[in-house]
């Protein structure tokens, strides 16, 4: 009898143990950005390097201060595609990061999908907006529109504890060695 009551006690540990870990992961860190804030502006960077606001509509989001790499944002623009095409940078390797299944907005998968067929075009949002990551966009022809933060090839290297490469701006002191 008491090896039953040690095992459940055991079970009941662990599950709760369990369930405090996935909550702490999928729903605890993330904060919705509000619509009037700092972080709700979409900004992308044209071809002579000036960050430039553009239209957002519609705008839905979230971040967390535990990464930078958990924002994402879902929102909508006037832009057309040809006409941000011939304004802004495009972003040479756009990989959309997978959001909390919570939010439903974006969909990394399909996403990744329809930039790679053409259907979605990649634009540098702000590079660098934290070091070593970037802010990248991704516009469809009806307006539809996601931003997601990326790591760039300098955060790449310093983070893996390696000195800035060439043309990188030089690594923050707390981030050397990450």
């Amino acid at each position: 009898m008491k090896g039953a009551i040690v095992s459940g006690g055991i079970l009941l540990t662990t599950a709760i143990f369990g369930a405090g870990l996935y909550y702490s992961q999928v729903y605890a860190y993330y904060d919705p950005i509000e619509v009037g804030s700092p972080a709700a502006v979409v900004t992308a960077t044209t071809f002579d390097g000036a960050s430039e606001d553009i239209l957002a509509e519609e705008f839905e989001g979230i971040d967390a201060d535990t990464s930078p790499k958990k924002y994402r944002s879902c929102f909508k623009t006037p832009l057309s595609q040809a006409m941000m095409s011939e304004t802004f940078e495009a972003y040479a390797e756009p990989t959309p990061l997978v959001a909390p299944s919570w939010f439903d907005c974006f969909d990394a998968q399909k996403l990744t999908a329809d930039i790679e067929s053409g259907d979605a075009m990649a634009f540098m949002g702000t590079e660098n907006i934290t070091y070593g990551v970037d802010r990248v966009l991704a516009v469809y022809a009806d307006g539809r529109a996601y931003a997601w933060h990326q790591i760039n090839h300098c955060g790449e290297t310093v983070f893996d504890g390696n000195p800035a490469p060439e043309g990188c701006p030089p690594a923050p002191a707390t981030n050397a060695g990450q």
